[in-house]
């Protein structure tokens, strides 16, 4: 199992390197978006939907690196004191009751949804946007399954962390994966 969990945990990690580097093309882009308009009073339809198709899919899909890195938002009062058992129990119980049920959930509604505007390849509103809105709203899709699959491997991690097995991962009391 802990080969699966190694597994999830390098798609994730990957995907989150990947899509990091989106941070400095927002910056680039929205550098860019701002010289033309006040400097030479120029605007770019298209350039201002790329930042929403930067950030949209930068959200969405390093969600699952985050849950790797451990960065989403938590209430730590209980959760940081815990001992690794503890935390193990915390981290099981919320990916099988909130976490992948969740992801279920989003992914069912979000399916029919992506279909649809697939089979339009569905465009911009505007006349000179981003002809591609449906890979855009795949990121529903991504988020869903990359988030998931992670949440898999942390119920893995948190199972070998209860039975006493070696994990690698801090937040049990081991070392951080590389």
């Amino acid at each position: 199992m802990g080969a699966i969990a190694d597994a999830i945990d390098a798609v994730n990690r990957r995907v989150g390197r990947v899509f990091a580097w989106a941070s400095l093309a927002l910056v680039l882009v929205q550098f860019t978006v701002v010289v033309m308009r006040y400097v030479f009073g120029i605007g770019s339809i298209w350039l201002q939907e790329s930042l929403v198709y930067l950030f949209g899919l930068q959200f969405t899909l390093m969600a699952g690196a985050t849950l790797l890195a451990d960065g989403h938002v938590r209430v730590d009062i209980l959760y940081r004191p815990a001992g690794p058992r503890a935390r193990a129990a915390v981290d099981l119980a919320g990916s099988l009751l909130f976490l992948l049920p969740l992801a279920g959930v989003v992914l069912w509604t979000g399916l029919p949804y992506v279909t649809k505007s697939w089979a339009i390849l569905e465009g911009s509103r505007e006349t000179s946007g981003i002809p591609a809105l449906f890979l855009l709203k795949s990121g529903i899709l991504a988020f869903t399954v990359l988030t998931g699959l992670q949440g898999v491997s942390l119920a893995i991690r948190a199972v070998q962390a209860l039975r006493g097995e070696a994990v690698g991962l801090a937040r049990f009391g081991g070392d951080p994966a590389p």
